[in-house]
C-alpha cells in the first residue's frame, strides 16, 4: 500500500540530521529558522543554556506580504538588528531542514548584509 509522505515529517528528519552538526553558544549563537505557509521566524539561540536570545518574526510586519521573499528579508534585517543590541556578530545558520532557496536563502542574505557573520 502506498502512503502520501509527511512534508513536515521528513523535514524534521532532515533537520535532526543538521542539528546533530550545527550548536549554538553564547558567543556564537545558533541563527535557526522557521518557515510556514503564512509566516517566517527567525531566533538566536544558546543551545549550551537552552535560551532564545533573540528573536524575529513576520507576524507585526503589515506593509507587505507575509509569506514573500520580501518579508524574509525584513525579518532577516530586524534579526541582524537585534543580535547587534545583544554584541553578537558571528553565528553558525540553521536552516531547519528547509532547502536553502527562496525565503530561507532570503533571510540569510540579509541577515549577512546587516552585520551577522556566518
Amino acid at each position: 500500500m502506498i502512503t502520501k509522505l509527511d512534508k513536515n515529517k521528513v523535514r524534521k528528519k532532515r533537520h535532526a540530521r543538521v542539528r546533530v552538526k550545527v550548536q549554538g553558544t553564547s558567543e556564537v549563537p545558533r541563527l535557526n529558522v522557521y518557515r510556514s505557509n503564512t509566516n517566517i521566524y527567525a531566533q538566536l539561540i544558546d543551545d549550551v543554556k537552552g535560551v532564545t536570545l533573540a528573536q524575529a518574526s513576520s507576524l507585526k510586519l503589515a506593509e507587505v506580504s507575509k509569506s514573500s521573499i520580501s518579508a524574509a528579508t525584513e525579518v532577516g534585517k530586524l534579526i541582524a538588528e537585534a543580535g547587534k543590541e545583544k554584541n553578537i556578530t558571528k553565528v553558525v545558520f540553521d536552516r531547519g531542514g528547509y532547502v536553502y532557496h527562496g525565503r530561507v536563502k532570503a533571510l540569510a542574505e540579509a541577515a549577512r548584509e546587516n552585520g551577522l557573520e556566518f
